[in-house]
C-alpha cells in the first residue's frame, strides 16, 4: 500500500481524489486543502469540494494559507499527489517523500502550463487537450513527465463540461502512473521548454464581448469563461449578463438572409429577432444566438421570456 498526502481544492482535485480512496492500492494520510472561502452577498465561509470529501472519510485536514514554514514529517509517506491546489507547494515538502511529487495537470504539457490551461484551451479554440502527469520540481508545471493521455475537444463543449470530462479520464491515468512510478516501470521526460506556453489568470474584464470579433472566437470566449469570469455586454448603459450562447446551425443561413434595420447596413452588435429566438451580428457578419441572459439587478432569463418583457429589444444594439 502506496501512502500518500493530497493536496488539491476544487472538482477536479475531488474527481482524483475519489478515485485514490476507491483504489486499494492506496493509503491516504493528510489532505492538504485551501482555507474556506467567503461567498455570497453575506459572505458566509465556504469549504472547499476536497475538504467535505475528506470530512466524510474522516481524513487528517490542513488548511493553511501558505507552506512556506509548513514542516512534513520525514517518511511520513511515499508520494505526495498535486492537484487543483491553487498554493506554492516549497520544494522541501515536494522532495519530502520517497517518490517526490507528482502533480495532475489538464494539458499537453509543455502547452498551457499556468492555472487555467483548460478555459485558456477553449477560449483560444483548440481542438484537442489532455492530461499530463508530472514530477514536480520548484519550477511551476515544468518537471518531467511520467504519463499523458491525448482528448479530443467537443466543439461545444464549455469550461464544467470539459473539466469533468477530463477529471473521469485522469482517475484511471493517475492511478495506474502512481502504481508504476513506485514500481520504477516508469522512466521521466524532460519537457522541452522551447515548446512552452503559458497561461494567464482571468478576471472580470477578460469576459467583455467585442462584438467586432468574429462569432465562432465570440463562443470559444464564452466556452472557456463560462461559468468564471462570465461574459457579458451592456444594453443602454446596463450590463447584461450572457448566460448561455450558440453558434446558430441549421436556421443561421435564413436569419442572415433577413432585412436589415439599417438597410443592408448591419451594425455590430445589433440585435435580430428570428421566431422568438435572440441573435446578435457579430464582425464577421455572422450571427451568435442568446439563450440565457441576465440585465442588472434582474434575474437569469430564457430568450424568449426575456423577449416578453421587453419589446424593444429587437432594435437595440449592444455593445
Amino acid at each position: 500500500m502506496i501512502k500518500i498526502n493530497f493536496f488539491g481544492t476544487h472538482e477536479f482535485a475531488k474527481t482524483i481524489l475519489e478515485a485514490l480512496i476507491k483504489d486499494s492500492n492506496f493509503e491516504v494520510g493528510t489532505v492538504f486543502t485551501m482555507p474556506d472561502r467567503p461567498v455570497g452577498r453575506k459572505q458566509v465561509l465556504q469549504p472547499s469540494s476536497v475538504k467535505l470529501l475528506a470530512e466524510e472519510h474522516g481524513f487528517k485536514i490542513e488548511q493553511p494559507t501558505s507552506l512556506k514554514e509548513y514542516a512534513i514529517p520525514s517518511a511520513s509517506v511515499s508520494l505526495n499527489i498535486v492537484c487543483d491546489y491553487g498554493i506554492i507547494v516549497p520544494k522541501n515538502i515536494l522532495d519530502n517523500p520517497k517518490y517526490g511529487s507528482i502533480n495532475i495537470h489538464p494539458s499537453l504539457l509543455p502547452l498551457y502550463r499556468g492555472a487555467t490551461p483548460l478555459q485558456s484551451a477553449l477560449v483560444n479554440g483548440e481542438k484537442k487537450t489532455g492530461i499530463t502527469i508530472m514530477l514536480m520540481d520548484e519550477k511551476m508545471d515544468h518537471g518531467p513527465i511520467l504519463a499523458q493521455k491525448e482528448y479530443k475537444i467537443d466543439v461545444d463543449d464549455t469550461y464544467l463540461e470539459l473539466r469533468n470530462k477530463l477529471a473521469l479520464e485522469a482517475q484511471n491515468l493517475t492511478i495506474l502512473t502512481c502504481l508504476d512510478w513506485v514500481n520504477g516501470k516508469i522512466k521521466p521526460t524532460t519537457q522541452d521548454d522551447s515548446e512552452a506556453t503559458f497561461c494567464k489568470e482571468f478576471n472580470r474584464v477578460d469576459g467583455k464581448i467585442d462584438w467586432n470579433k468574429n462569432a465562432e472566437d465570440l463562443y470559444n470566449q464564452y466556452r472557456g469563461m463560462t461559468p468564471w469570469p462570465g461574459v457579458f455586454t451592456f444594453l443602454n448603459g446596463k450590463r447584461l449578463k450572457l448566460i448561455k450562447l450558440s453558434l446558430p446551425k441549421k436556421i443561421l443561413n435564413q436569419v442572415q438572409s433577413l432585412p436589415s434595420t439599417r438597410l443592408g447596413d448591419d451594425k455590430v452588435g445589433q440585435i435580430k429577432i428570428k421566431e422568438q429566438k435572440v441573435f446578435v451580428y457579430c464582425g464577421d457578419v455572422k450571427l451568435i444566438e442568446i439563450l440565457e441572459l441576465q440585465l442588472e439587478g434582474k434575474k437569469p432569463l430564457d430568450a424568449k421570456t426575456f423577449l416578453n418583457g421587453n419589446k424593444d429589444f429587437k432594435n437595440e444594439t449592444l455593445g
